[in-house]
């Protein structure tokens, strides 16, 4: 079992150079002992965003804070504190940062190291 402030988790700098202001903790994932899932923890700071990309696998999102836009396959969305997003595998999708704050948004996805 895990409880901690996710702030208490290493944060680090999202690794694809297409991102921008993107910092990334895993909350729970495989050295916790999570067979199925992962769950991380995004923070994009204001003017920032993730990649423009897809993948075969889905994405569960939960804005926590901040304000921004999902694009989704030629579309734009409005996000904020409480929303919810399921992104399906494969589609073409990023997150930006259109506020003043950070924005921060818990994303869950499938394990892909077995």
């Amino acid at each position: 079992m895990k409880i901690t402030p996710y702030k208490d988790l290493a944060s680090k700098p999202a690794d694809d150079p297409a991102a921008s202001k993107v910092a990334m903790r895993i909350a729970i994932g495989p050295d916790d002992g999570a067979p199925n899932f992962v769950m991380r923890v995004f923070t994009v700071e204001p003017g920032g965003h993730s990649p423009r990309h897809s993948h075969p696998f889905e994405h569960e999102v939960f804005v926590h804070s901040g304000s921004g836009e999902l694009f989704h396959e030629g579309n734009t969305y409005p996000i904020g504190p409480g929303h919810v997003a399921y992104v399906p595998p494969d589609h073409l999708h990023q997150f930006l940062n259109t506020g003043r704050e950070p924005l921060v948004f818990v994303c869950v996805i499938p394990r892909r190291d077995r």
